[in-house]
């Protein structure tokens, strides 16, 4: 009998103890999951690739002289002309840092981006988010990309993001998240009419926010699915979700409040227009903006969103490539 007992009392513990490690696993692995990265995780995106395109009947340039079909990263870093502002963001530690935008617009036409970081504040137990203006520079540095983009156009009319626009890592062979966090916003800053000089358009600074375009937004990593959970509240799925609701920052953070913080002070609801991974459909292309007859400067921003649910510690790096090609008609033929 007492050996019986014994061997009850033995695995009565083991059992206990293969619960409690499974229990203390699952605290590690939530507690390990935060938004945005950690002060001490650093994240960092190898290469940014942009490409832009044009379809027939629409001419683009990046200073309003030399008109193309193709637009690439050597293109808008060479612009040069009088107040050109493009920041292409190269070499190491490119998007080490994401930021965030409520998509407001300030006096030069640039759109309000901040650069968040999480930590504990000492003596606290809980990670917090701070945040600060990042404002781009012309060159090859900053969080984020932005640059200016010239549409000539024969007559008013709306330009559409074709089912060739997307977001990838270079090799296209995996997820790391970060992708799955991409955002594009275009920027209409305003239009002149044909015969009007390159530097009447260049100048044009109007700053009416067009689009918030969200790729991938119907997939998440598993990491991200329990961020969403864990940081931000929310129950979505790796495959097939629905779009997410998030709030941007839109001020500086000095004291640090938590990533689903409402604050209206320091955040304000996103509105974006979302594209599933399988990409824009063919029969239903995304309108940008209107041009006018003549010319029409756009400004284009490309940032990795820190409210994002993929934007986490987990979220690896990589290639980045972003392709939009722009069309005047709203489906493929």
């Amino acid at each position: 009998m007492r050996k019986s007992e014994s061997k009850k009392n033995r695995r009565r513990k083991g059992i206990l103890l293969a619960i409690i490690m499974i229990l203390f696993t699952g605290v590690v692995l939530t507690a390990s999951t935060y938004a945005w990265f950690t002060a001490n995780r650093s994240v960092t995106v190898e290469s940014i690739d942009v490409n832009v395109q044009a379809t027939e009947g629409l001419q683009i340039s990046t200073d309003a002289t030399d008109w193309k079909a193709v637009i690439t990263n050597d293109d808008i870093t060479g612009a040069a002309w009088s107040g050109v502002l493009n920041q292409l963001p190269k070499g190491v530690g490119v998007f080490a840092s994401p930021v965030s935008t409520a998509g407001n617009i300030d006096s030069s036409g640039l759109m309000e981006m901040y650069r968040g970081t999480v930590a504990t504040p000492e003596g606290e137990s809980t990670n917090k988010l701070t945040a600060v203006k990042s404002t781009e520079t012309n060159g090859t540095t900053g969080d984020f990309v932005a640059f200016d983009l010239f549409f000539r156009s024969t007559k008013a009319q709306p330009i559409y993001l074709t089912s060739a626009s997307t977001v990838t890592l270079k090799d296209g062979t995996s997820i790391s998240g970060l992708e799955n966090a991409a955002r594009v916003a275009f920027i209409n800053e305003g239009g002149v009419e044909y015969g009007s000089t390159a530097a009447s358009a260049q100048a044009k600074k109007d700053g009416n926010l067009s689009l918030i375009w969200e790729p991938n937004y119907d997939v998440h990593t598993a990491a991200g699915v329990a961020n969403a959970n864990d940081a931000y509240g929310i129950s979505t799925t790796t495959t097939g979700g629905s779009k997410l609701p998030y709030v941007g920052v839109k001020a500086p953070i000095t004291t640090g409040v938590l990533v689903n913080d409402k604050n209206s002070s320091y955040f304000a609801n996103v509105n974006t227009t979302g594209s599933p991974v399988s990409g824009i459909p063919s029969s239903a292309y995304i309108k940008v903006t209107d041009l006018v007859a003549g010319i029409t400067k756009v400004r284009v921003y490309m940032w990795i969103e820190g409210q994002d649910v993929d934007c986490e510690d987990h979220a690896s790096g990589g290639s980045i490539t972003y392709n939009l090609q722009f069309s005047i008609d709203s489906q493929s033929a």
